[in-house]
């Protein structure tokens, strides 16, 4: 699967969702393995269908977000102390404290560093700088 916005992300971003404003957190998962998670931008709307045990690492909050030339950014996450699977993906999602309700937002599994192994320190995600920065809607 490529990089891709969630049709719930997607509607989010349409209906007066303000980037810079919405907490928005991460999450390292894997989608190999033991039970892996199986992206679907279609019918996938919130972080509850996104198995636990598909989680690496998370949730982080991002901060400083911003937008640049209708792209999101924000400044570089540090997951800390990861330990367990490969993580071979990044799911973000908007914030609202119940897997039920956090909306997901973007699903990231092509990006330099990706597939990731823990080894026990911290995984630091360093956003590109470039035009489409972490994703452009």
């Amino acid at each position: 699967m490529a990089n891709t916005l969630y049709d719930s992300g997607r509607t989010l971003m349409l209906s007066s969702f303000d980037w810079a404003a919405t907490p928005i957190d991460i999450y390292l998962v894997k989608t190999q393995g033991t039970n892996p998670y199986t992206v679907n931008s279609s019918t996938h709307d919130n972080l509850d269908d996104v198995p636990v045990a598909s989680r690496i690492s998370g949730p982080i909050a991002i901060g400083s977000k911003t937008v640049v030339n209708g792209a999101a950014d924000a400044a570089d996450v540090t997951f800390p102390t990861v330990i367990g699977d490969t993580a071979q993906a990044l799911i973000l999602c908007k914030h609202t404290g119940a897997d039920a309700t956090d909306t997901l937002i973007a699903y990231i599994d092509t990006a330099t560093g990706l597939p990731i192994t823990p080894n026990g320190g911290d995984i630091i995600i360093v956003w590109d700088n470039n035009a489409n920065r972490i994703f452009k809607p």
